[in-house]
């Protein structure tokens, strides 16, 4: 059963009172729970080549079995009835089947030319399913339009012999999250989740899509973002340390912060400490039902992975728990009964006064900070020999100059392109993406420095941490 009782019943919406102040409210006052896996309801159902299809795609000439988001269009029913068994089993929110829907990611299937569609579609199935059930237990359910990663990553090369190349613009994936947002946000979400991000440029780049169509479109909706930490490391993909990857989003004031994916809720604990530590926001947790097995499936009960996350709320580390991959409305509802008498965690007070920069790794600047050592000889305009590499296009040997500096004891990195012989913007994103590849230059934070706009513009295009801008 959902949450019932003071803490869980919600009046309806005031209409004077935002989506995010509505939100706000219950996180102060409880822990909110989200639902569990999409993919896995959908894989128990077996379903055929032809139920992908349906009527409507029986003759597209790519095969569609996986693309479980297209379900939402050919199979509606079977995507409500999974929503709607995720709320009675508790959950507060559920998210759209939106994973993959933007046309970056449609691509693989011939299917780019259904983006917005699939998304306002998915958010109708998940409205009318979150409205169905909210009349039926009398308790408010939420919508989270789900805006994953994509499969294609602007932080690392899928070519080993280029590792400058990118098969994706910064302004490409921005058109593409701007489609999928807006598809959502036309079908009725009342979240945006920026979600399993495993390249903190590409959450950039969705975050950057959705405050411009909050300033020229939609009324704002609380954002969401939910980082992917792949293994003990403690790193993205892209390999940024939780803390970093904190600091580099935190300008769009997520409402909430938090991991999902990747690992089981017993290895995500320290990273979601190590994050609730050096927010303000509301943390948002959702493993997977422990880390899978030989086959790649998952075998942690509904009972373990909820005693798990119990002790992350009796340890005041979350505000909204749930399941990601291998998680079942069994999961959830274990989950929700776990964790319905604990009190939420309270953000805390972060000291003032410090400028908090990242690379791949976070820089503090505080009232004790000694002299910081920025590096400058990445300028075309006060190293020669830097010019000339640049020049001459040897950027690999102009590497060599940044790696010297960050041995030498460079904290802060300046990269400088202005030169009237060169074609500053790609100088700049050149470079900038060379820098990326290389981890032991790239855990410093980057000064990217010009008195062009343009190519300032094209190096934190560029960059997965949070930037100085000279």
């Amino acid at each position: 059963m959902a949450p019932t009782g003071p803490a869980g019943a919600h009046p309806p919406a005031d209409p004077q009172k935002s989506m995010e102040d509505e939100i706000e409210s219950i996180l102060q006052e409880r822990i909110m729970v989200l639902d569990g896996g999409m993919g896995t309801m959908i894989q128990q159902r077996a379903l055929s080549e032809e139920d992908f299809r349906g009527h409507e795609f029986k003759d597209h000439s790519r095969p569609l079995k996986g693309n479980n988001d297209l379900l939402s269009i050919t199979q509606p029913d079977i995507i409500c009835d999974i929503h709607k068994e995720y709320l009675l089993s508790g959950a507060d929110i559920i998210e759209t089947n939106t994973f993959s829907s933007t046309r970056v990611a449609q691509a693989d299937y011939g299917l780019e030319h259904l983006a917005y569609r699939l998304n306002k579609v998915s958010a109708q199935v998940a409205r009318k399913a979150a409205d169905d059930v909210t009349a039926q237990t009398g308790i408010r359910r939420y919508v989270a339009g789900a805006m994953g990663p994509t499969n294609r990553t602007l932080s690392v090369s899928p070519s080993v012999e280029r590792p400058d190349y990118r098969n994706i613009t910064f302004d490409e994936l921005v058109e593409a999250y701007k489609e999928q947002a807006k598809g959502l946000l036309d079908g009725g979400v009342d979240i945006l989740l920026v979600e399993t991000i495993f390249d903190t440029a590409n959450a950039k780049a969705a975050i950057f899509a959705l405050q411009t169509l909050f300033e020229e479109e939609y009324a704002p909706r609380p954002i969401f973002v939910s980082g992917t930490i792949v293994d003990k490391s403690g790193r993205t993909l892209s390999g940024q340390t939780g803390e970093a990857f904190v600091i580099s989003v935190s300008h769009s004031k997520p409402l909430c912060i938090g991991l999902n994916c990747a690992l089981g809720a017993v290895e995500m604990r320290p990273f979601i400490e190590t994050i609730g530590k050096c927010t303000t926001a509301y943390i948002i947790c959702y493993p997977n039902a422990g880390l899978p097995n030989t086959f790649g499936g998952y075998d942690e009960t509904p009972e373990v992975t909820a005693k798990h996350i119990k002790n992350f709320a009796l340890d005041g580390l979350v505000n909204i728990v749930g399941g990601c991959c291998g998680t079942t409305p069994a999961h959830i509802r274990k989950i929700a009964e776990a964790v319905k008498f604990c009190q939420p965690r309270v953000p805390p007070s972060l000291s003032q006064g410090y400028m908090l920069l990242s690379g791949l790794e976070p820089f503090r600047i505080g009232p004790y900070t000694n002299f910081v050592n920025i590096g400058e000889r990445c300028n075309v305009a006060g190293s020669r020999k830097f010019a000339k590499l640049i020049t001459a296009g040897n950027y690999e040997e102009a590497l060599s100059v940044a790696k010297l500096q960050v041995e030498m004891g460079a904290q802060v990195l300046d990269i400088n392109m202005d030169d009237g012989m060169l074609d500053g913007p790609a100088a700049m994103t050149r470079f900038c993406n060379l820098i990326s590849s290389e981890p032991d230059i790239a855990k410093v934070p980057l000064c990217i420095d010009s008195s062009n706009f343009s190519v300032i513009e094209a190096g934190l295009k560029c960059c997965q941490g949070k930037c100085i801008v000279n």
